[in-house]
């Protein structure tokens, strides 16, 4: 699975689902499927994940002219965090259950400080190059959300909802 850092692939961004799946598709990826408009790729290569991020942003940059932060996740890994979810007995809207997906772990300096944004009743779980956020009263006024949406994390990050992440692990196992 490929999850494109922070664009909505829409035509303001010059790149259409479509397109940009018969991109992948030519460059060797197999049975690319996307989910909504949303920068969510699912696809087979046989290539290690870093070197998947790398072809994968190389394209679109020559392509589309964008660059792109690119995070991967495989099957297992998806899984995995569908299994794990630590914010299941308290997190009840999906839409505000975010998950963000890192390209390496937080350094523990900048993880403290995001979890000291977090203003009762949110929660923050890291577990590895994962970030669970549990916003019940939204997003709009987060200063959480806002530190977990930024660049100030020191690492290409990308978030999805409850409801993308758990579709997107469906996608991944057909």
């Amino acid at each position: 699975m490929i999850l494109l850092r922070g664009i909505n692939l829409g035509p303001a961004n010059r790149i259409a689902m479509p397109a940009l799946r018969a991109k992948l598709a030519g460059a060797g990826f197999q049975d690319v499927r996307t989910y909504l408009q949303s920068g969510n790729i699912v696809a087979d290569a046989d290539l290690a994940t870093h070197d998947v991020e790398r072809r994968v942003a190389g394209l679109i940059e020559a392509e589309f002219g964008l660059r792109i932060a690119i995070v991967t996740r495989t099957s297992e890994d998806l899984a995995r965090v569908v299994a794990v979810n630590p914010l299941a007995d308290c997190a009840t809207d999906p839409k505000r259950y975010q998950v963000s997906f890192l390209s390496a772990e937080l350094a523990p300096d900048v993880l403290e400080r995001v979890q000291r944004l977090a203003q009762a009743p949110e929660r923050l779980v890291a577990l590895g190059r994962e970030l669970f956020a549990w916003h019940p009263a939204g997003v709009a006024r987060s200063k959480l959300w806002n530190a977990l949406a930024g660049n100030g994390l020191g690492v290409a990050a990308t978030a999805r909802n409850w409801t993308t992440v758990t579709a997107l692990q469906q996608l991944a196992e057909q």
